[in-house]
C-alpha cells in the first residue's frame, strides 16, 4: 500500500515538473486515443443495437460522470439567463450525435474520422455569415482548400458516396453551429455551465430517439457500452484540460493521431485499409483548419497588442 502511494505522488511530482505544453500535448494525445476506442467501440456495439440507442446510453453515463460536479457546487452553475439557447444547443448536438453515430456504424472508421476535420472549416464559414466575423483571403483560401480536400476523399462522379459520409459531413456542419453558440454563449456563461446543459439536454433529447428504436440486450453489451460511456468521457475531459494547459495552437497538430489510431482499430478488428485517397484528404482538410487557427491566433494577438 506504501508503494502505491509513493508511486502516486511520484507520479503527480513529476507531472508538475512538466512545462504546460508538454501536459497540454500528453492530453491531446490521450483524448485522441479515447476517442478512436470509443468510434471503435460504437463501431462493435452497432452490430448488435441501433446506434440511436448507443448514444442514449453514451449521454445517460456522461450525466453518471457529470453529476458529481453539479452536487460540488450545489447545482448553482445551473444559474442561466439562456436556457433557450442552450436548449436550442440540445437540438444540434442530439442532431449531430445520432448522424455521427450512425455513420461509424455503417461506413469506415478512417474515412469517418477524415470528413469530420471538416468541423472547423464549417465553423469558419459560419463565424463570417452570423458573427460577422471580417472577410480575410486568407481564411476563404483554407477553406476552399478544406472542401477540396474533402472532395479528395468523396470523388463525387468517380464513385458513389455513401450515406454515412453524407451524414458526417452534416454532423460536422451541425457540430459548427453548436460551437459558434457555445462561442455565444461563453460572453456571460461558465465553461461548466455550458457544460453542464450539453449533458443534461443530450441525455434527455437522446431518449425518444431511442426508445423509438430500443432492441434489449445482455449484460455483455451493457459493459462494452458503459467503456463507450467511459471513453468518451476520458476523451473530453482530456481535451478539455488540454486546452486550459497551453495554447491550443501548440496541441492541435496532435489532433490528426485520432486518424492514426482508427484507421489501427478499423484495420486491426474491421478488415478497414483506408485507401490513398482518404489519407491525402484527411491531410488536405486538416492542414486547412489548423491554418485557420493558426493564422486567427495571430491576428488576435496583433489586435491585442
Amino acid at each position: 500500500m506504501a508503494r502505491q502511494i509513493y508511486a502516486v505522488q511520484a507520479a503527480s511530482a513529476f507531472w508538475k515538473d512538466q512545462t504546460p505544453v508538454m501536459r497540454g500535448i500528453v492530453l491531446m494525445c490521450l483524448s485522441t486515443v479515447a476517442f478512436a476506442i470509443m468510434h471503435g467501440l460504437v463501431r462493435f456495439v452497432s452490430e448488435v443495437l441501433p446506434p440511436f440507442q448507443i448514444a442514449f446510453f453514451r449521454n445517460i453515463f456522461g450525466l453518471a460522470f457529470l453529476f458529481p460536479l453539479l452536487m460540488r457546487s450545489r447545482f448553482a452553475v445551473l444559474r442561466t439567463k439562456q436556457i433557450g439557447l442552450h436548449a436550442l444547443r440540445g437540438v444540434i448536438n442530439i442532431a449531430a450525435m445520432l448522424m455521427f453515430f450512425t455513420a461509424l456504424s455503417i461506413s469506415p472508421l478512417a474515412k469517418i474520422t477524415a470528413l469530420s476535420f471538416t468541423a472547423p472549416i464549417f465553423m469558419a464559414v459560419l463565424a463570417v455569415l452570423i458573427l460577422r466575423e471580417r472577410f480575410r483571403i486568407y481564411r476563404w483560401s483554407a477553406i476552399l482548400l478544406g472542401f477540396f480536400g474533402m472532395l479528395i476523399i468523396l470523388r463525387p462522379g468517380l464513385v458513389t458516396i455513401d450515406t454515412g459520409a453524407l451524414l458526417v459531413t452534416a454532423s460536422a456542419a451541425l457540430w459548427a453551429v453548436a460551437m459558434i453558440i457555445i462561442k455565444i454563449q461563453s460572453r456571460t456563461e461558465s465553461s461548466l455551465t455550458i457544460v453542464a446543459y450539453m449533458g443534461i439536454f443530450l441525455g434527455v433529447f437522446s431518449i425518444v430517439p431511442a426508445l423509438w428504436v430500443w432492441q434489449p440486450f445482455g449484460l455483455q453489451t451493457l459493459g462494452w457500452m458503459v467503456l463507450i460511456g467511459l471513453s468518451g468521457t476520458i476523451a473530453q475531459m482530456a481535451l478539455s484540460q488540454s486546452l486550459k494547459e497551453t495554447d491550443p495552437t501548440a496541441i492541435l497538430p496532435f489532433d490528426f493521431l485520432k486518424l492514426i489510431w482508427t484507421a489501427i482499430i478499423g484495420a486491426w478488428f474491421f478488415a478497414e485499409i483506408p485507401d490513398v485517397y482518404t489519407w491525402t484528404g484527411a491531410a488536405v482538410i486538416f492542414l486547412s483548419g489548423l491554418f485557420i487557427v493558426l493564422r486567427e491566433r495571430r491576428q488576435s494577438t496583433l489586435n491585442s497588442s
